[in-house]
C-alpha cells in the first residue's frame, strides 16, 4: 500500500469537495465526478449516496484505478473497497466534517453508502 505524503493528506482531507475521474478499461479518464471526501487518520474516503448502484461507483469497478483532485492536489490513485471494519470511522469523519449539512450528510451514512466506502491511495 502507497501512503499520501502528510501535506497532500492535509490538502485533500481539508477540501470541501473531490473531483474524481475514474479510469475506463482503455485507461482513459471517464469525466470527473465532484463529491464529498473525508480523512479517517492518515487515509482518504469517498462514498456513493445511491451507493455500489450509482453510476460514478460502478464507474470505478473496471479498473479501480482514477485521478482525483481537490485542495489544489492532483494525484493518480487506486480505488480500494474500504473493509466494514473501517465504516465507523469513515461516518464519524462524515459527521464531523459535514454535519452542518443537517438535511444531507445523513445520506451518506445509511448501509446502501457504506457499501461504497472507497479507500483512496496515491500510485
Amino acid at each position: 500500500m502507497t501512503t499520501w505524503n502528510d501535506a497532500d493528506l492535509r490538502r485533500i482531507g481539508a477540501a470541501e469537495e473531490l473531483d474524481l475521474a475514474s479510469e475506463r478499461v482503455d485507461g482513459t479518464l471517464r469525466t470527473p465526478v465532484t463529491m464529498w471526501v473525508v480523512r479517517a487518520g492518515d487515509r482518504l474516503y469517498v462514498r456513493s449516496v445511491k451507493g455500489v448502484d450509482g453510476p460514478w461507483y460502478r464507474g470505478t469497478r473496471s479498473r479501480h484505478r482514477g485521478r482525483v483532485e481537490a485542495g489544489g492536489v492532483r494525484s493518480d490513485v487506486a480505488l480500494h473497497d474500504a473493509e466494514p471494519g473501517e465504516y465507523a470511522d469513515v461516518d464519524a469523519a462524515y459527521r464531523e466534517k459535514y454535519g452542518r449539512y443537517t438535511g444531507i450528510v445523513g445520506h451518506v451514512l445509511t448501509d446502501r453508502a457504506r457499501a461504497s466506502t472507497l479507500r483512496l491511495e496515491p500510485r
